[in-house]
């Protein structure tokens, strides 16, 4: 996934759950696909995860058993569902995020329905409000994270902004993802050419490129083998104190750390920041609408919303949920995120990555 990719490497010794691993009985038995009508069945990225007792107040307040398909990272389970919309595999569909939502939506993926409590989710985060076809369920930012210990160490100021990567003092430190193969590392390409404009991003990556950036496949391996500033980096003797990763990678830093810190030992450049939000929505000849509908109201509910940031550290998008302190401490959202219109996305995220791959990978 895109936000919540993080989760699946970060989470060892946590004490969370997938979905995969909750309602696995199938009720009365019945079908597949749909499991029966005492099933409801969650597609979702690889990366999913929330706390036993939430799935427990699911299945308790809805009387359906619920069971979790995992079908890859973001972009490959959004591929397979659109291949298979006319027999798909469950009922909802989770993990399509901003970036490749008109996807989605073109396709037909999704039928409408509006989740009760969809008036609670914060304006910003709301789309497609006339047919209601997804409903937001998370967000979060990508930006650049930074090695507090490497720039003290090297007595140099940690870049802030897009225009700071490029300079010389920052040549050779910086490792991003793969745009044609990773959400963050799209999401920062979306970001540069929200900066830039459609006119001066090529230019502002053939700098970052002379600086000596270094890309990788996907976040797994740039933050946690590459970024010299994550347990897992140091673990690898990484040697590059910048990295794209998310906001909410601080305060994991913090809560995973035995023991626990007083403060992050990376920080965030908060002038790198985009903007992504997660939607979710019922499937097109979903075989159980009803529980696809139940599910879905679960999750704009309070309960999900405030359960999501410790488990897959991201935000939650409806308004009066409560996020934890150490959110609050170490990981703010950004005050002034880039943000694009979906309708954008989708007129120029294919030429984009196409672009993006000759001008950097060759």
């Amino acid at each position: 996934m895109g936000i919540t990719k993080k989760v699946t490497v970060l989470a060892v010794g946590l004490g969370l759950v997938t979905l995969s691993a909750c309602g696995s009985s199938d009720g009365d038995g019945s079908g597949a696909g749909g499991e029966g009508s005492t099933t409801v069945t969650l597609v979702s990225h690889n990366s999913w995860a929330v706390s036993e007792d939430v799935v427990a107040a699911f299945e308790k307040q809805s009387g359906y058993k619920l069971k979790v398909l995992e079908d890859g990272d973001a972009g490959q389970a959004v591929n397979k569902a659109i291949l298979t919309k006319d027999n798909p595999q469950g009922d909802v569909f989770f993990g399509v995020d901003n970036t490749l939502l008109s996807r989605a939506l073109d396709n037909g993926l999704f039928q409408s329905y509006e989740a009760e409590g969809s008036d609670q989710i914060l304006p910003a985060y709301r789309v497609d409000e006339g047919k209601h076809r997804v409903t937001p369920v998370d967000t979060g930012d990508v930006c650049v994270n930074y090695d507090k210990a490497w720039f003290e160490k090297k007595k140099l100021t940690p870049p802030k902004t897009f225009d700071d990567l490029a300079e010389p003092a920052y040549k050779d430190l910086l490792v991003v993802e793969n745009a044609a193969t990773s959400s963050p590392g799209l999401g920062f390409l979306l970001g540069t050419a929200a900066e830039y404009g459609d006119d001066g991003w090529e230019d502002y990556w053939k700098k970052l490129k002379a600086n000596g950036v270094k890309v990788v496949d996907g976040w797994e391996q740039a933050y946690n083998e590459e970024f010299s500033g994550s347990a897992g980096g140091k673990k690898a003797k990484a040697d590059r104190p910048l990295v794209v990763s998310y906001a909410s990678s601080p305060p994991a830093e913090v809560i995973y750390a035995d023991p626990r810190p007083e403060t992050a030992p990376t920080g965030v450049a908060e002038g790198t920041c985009f903007r992504q939000v997660e939607y979710a929505g019922l499937l097109s000849n979903a075989k159980n609408p009803e529980g696809g509908k139940a599910l879905l109201d679960f999750m704009a509910g309070k309960t999900f919303q405030e359960d999501m940031p410790l488990n897959m550290f991201v935000y939650p998008v409806r308004e009066e949920a409560q996020v934890p302190e150490e959110f609050v401490k170490f990981g703010p959202q950004a005050k002034e995120p880039r943000t694009m219109d979906p309708a954008k996305i989708a007129e120029n995220r294919d030429q984009w990555v196409k672009s993006w791959t000759s001008l950097v990978l060759k």
